[in-house]
């Protein structure tokens, strides 16, 4: 398996192979440091983290829809009357700029009354969004890049580790990318299975999407511009602004989900040792 660094950097460095080992390998290396992994969600608590609900104030977590029970973190809609587009996301409280971070997830129950056709079984991670201090009440989604989960009904095919853009464009081989989102190359998965995706965030150069240790989408240079975010500051929208760092948000988009897992690999150490984030990553995928 090999994972392709596409760097468009000021260095101009072009292309860097990752060559990842055989699932269970380990890879040799002349030093045995490797990053422990940050556990954004603790199994405990939401302490942690920042809910921002449309139609709500910063810090509202209305109706109870991020909660912990069970050791998971789950989304949930019991005291919904109806969806009425109140979109939600949970933003954990650190930003940061180079990383790995894996999050694993399950669809389950139904889809809350009043959610939009495309919701169904619709969430994901908003990647270097933007601080959720700066959003308005009435804003729909962060200004960020997203890695879309969707699950499948059981016969169709449906991919996940998507792309959305809110309020952003990406660079995908060589070229602007402006529309709101763009398929993986990743098969289904069905019923309430649980499913682990990992993003690999380089700053403002990189961002891949992976599962099941092949990457199933990867685009350059994040950065603000385009549509598809409603009601913000327009102060926080400055079009063309590059995005090398930012906060990570869990969705709420009206069909309950649970999540297991959600943790980061710092990799903003390595950022500047080309070599040796090459082999922090083959020891972490």
């Amino acid at each position: 398996m090999n994972i392709k660094l596409s760097f468009l950097s000021a260095l101009a460095t072009g292309s860097i192979l990752f060559a990842c080992s055989p699932a269970g390998s380990k890879t040799a290396s002349s030093n045995d440091e490797t990053p422990q992994p940050i556990q954004l969600f603790n199994g405990n608590d939401i302490n942690d983290w920042t809910p921002k609900i449309r139609l709500h104030e910063v810090g509202e977590n209305y109706a109870n829809t991020f909660r912990v029970e069970d050791g998971l973190l789950k989304v949930r809609y019991d005291g919904y009357d109806e969806f009425n587009k109140q979109y939600g996301h949970l933003a954990y409280n650190t930003p940061y700029s180079y990383y790995l971070l894996r999050v694993e997830y399950r669809f389950v129950d139904e889809q809350v009354k009043g959610g939009e056709g495309w919701a169904w079984r619709n969430s994901g991670a908003m990647l270097h969004g933007q601080d959720p201090s700066t959003m308005l009440k009435e804003q729909d989604f962060p200004i960020s890049v997203e890695g879309q989960f969707l699950g499948g009904n059981g016969k169709d095919e449906r991919t996940t580790s998507n792309l959305c853009t809110p309020g952003t464009n990406v660079i995908i081989d060589g070229t602007l990318f402006t529309p709101h989102c763009t398929s993986s190359t990743s098969k289904t998965y069905h019923g309430d299975e649980w499913v682990t995706a990992d993003f690999l965030v380089l700053g403002d150069s990189l961002i891949q999407h992976i599962l099941e240790g092949e990457v199933v989408l990867e685009y350059n240079k994040p950065q603000i511009g385009g549509g598809n975010v409603e009601h913000y500051d327009p102060a926080k929208k400055m079009d063309g602004k590059l995005l090398d760092q930012g906060f990570i948000y869990l969705q709420s988009e009206s069909h309950p989900i649970d999540f297991r897992k959600v943790e980061l690999y710092d990799l903003a150490p390595y950022k500047d040792n080309g070599t040796k984030l090459d082999e922090i990553i083959q020891k972490l995928l």
